[in-house]
């Protein structure tokens, strides 16, 4: 139905002939009928609704980003620390069900490729660069800094401080592209070393080889070295368990004293030094620490002894909020900051002397690195950098 002109402006508010208004002017008003009224007020509603719709989407895509971002820290907490146990478990029970066969190839396959781990083990570059590992940087965020470049001619070995609990620093740069590892270092091959026991574990093994991380023990550091060519950069956590058993946030504290292994491979092959120093690696968990003489410590130190870990007791966040207990770690940023490598000369058998001289310049070399980069990451500069 059309709309029914009722009375003109000028009529209804007195504005014929006005002069202020520059004459005569003719304003009509229209009342709609019910049909158009109510048509006007659905398509009115809908357009509201559209309205809400992509303004509530937007509002949340952050929440949704950052829920994405807690799962894929997650998946990897879970994964470094229950999929080894939880796959070894799943095999052996297979081999009890009419999924045997499966077992049994599986099984014939991890002795055929047991090795494989102390050889560098199988890089894949679609894993590094999986989009669940960009979410993982931007989470804490992880920020990756070099300070000088590195020579393709030569071999390093990279020393990762601190520890932290899970060292997450490490594995998020070394062991993922998310950071750009290789675009910063081109061509440059890193190898983030870790306990061989998590090579003897079903699946985990293949996970962690798909990422370029490798046992740390001699026979592999040796072969890297010695065998795979040059620009090669084995990542030592150098800390360790021990240095775990410190970890906690506002502290940063290394364990390097009378850690000087990683010196003498790195003279008995000629690879250069480099230092690292992760800022906010101690601020992702929080620890119960247990004092030295507790029985608490008496037990770690028996795990770290004969099992090669120190079992700690630590919490993050949880999962969908920040104020209740978790695995989630905090999200507080992480920025790792390579150093200047130091030249190392090829000694087949160093003395001790050559060792200790060469591991004096490694703590200076680390000292001063945290000396130049404390205060723009937070700390001040009446920040010491505590080497045990």
């Amino acid at each position: 139905m059309a709309s029914l002109p009722v009375a003109s402006l000028d009529t209804l508010f007195g504005l014929q002939n006005n002069p202020l208004l520059g004459g005569h002017h003719s304003h009509w008003v229209y009342i709609e009928t019910g049909a158009e009224a109510s048509a006007a007020c659905t398509g009115s509603s809908i357009l509201s609704a559209l309205q809400d719709l992509f303004s509530v989407t937007w509002l949340n895509r952050s929440k949704v980003e950052k829920q994405l971002q807690v799962i894929s820290v997650l998946q990897w907490v879970l994964s470094f620390l229950v999929l080894g146990v939880a796959c070894s478990a799943i095999l052996m029970y297979a081999f009890c069900t009419d999924c045997w066969l499966i077992a049994v190839l599986y099984f014939t396959w991890l002795v055929f490729d047991w090795n494989t781990p102390k050889k560098g083990g199988r890089r894949s570059q679609w894993v590094r660069n999986w989009a669940v590992w960009r979410y993982f940087r931007d989470y804490f965020p992880i920020q990756l800094v070099k300070t000088h470049n590195l020579l393709t001619s030569r071999n390093y070995i990279f020393g990762y401080h601190p520890h932290g609990i899970m060292g997450l620093g490490a594995f998020c740069n070394f062991s993922t592209e998310a950071t750009e590892v290789s675009k910063k270092f081109p061509g440059i091959r890193p190898y983030l070393a870790t306990l061989a026991g998590n090579f003897r574990m079903p699946v985990l093994r293949e996970y962690l080889m798909s990422g370029g991380i490798c046992p740390v023990n001699r026979d592999t550091i040796d072969y890297l070295l010695s065998k795979n060519g040059s620009g090669n950069a084995i990542i030592i956590v150098v800390g360790g368990a021990a240095e775990s058993l410190s970890s906690m946030p506002g502290k940063n504290a290394v364990t390097l004293r009378n850690r000087k292994g990683f010196v003498k491979l790195a003279l008995r092959h000629g690879a250069d030094l480099v230092p690292i120093y992760s800022f906010g690696e101690n601020e992702v968990y929080k620890q119960v620490i247990f004092e030295e003489g507790s029985w608490g410590r008496w037990v770690q130190k028996k795990f770290q002894k004969y099992i090669g870990f120190a079992p700690c007791i630590f919490h993050g966040r949880g999962l969908f909020s920040s104020d209740t207990w978790g695995l989630v770690p905090y999200s507080k940023p992480i920025t790792t900051v390579v150093g200047e490598p130091i030249t190392i000369p090829k000694l087949e058998h160093p003395t001790q002397q050559d060792i200790d001289l060469y591991h004096a310049m490694y703590m200076e070399a680390l000292v001063k690195l945290f000396d130049q980069h404390k205060t723009k990451f937070g700390l001040p500069e009446t920040e010491v950098l505590e080497v045990n």
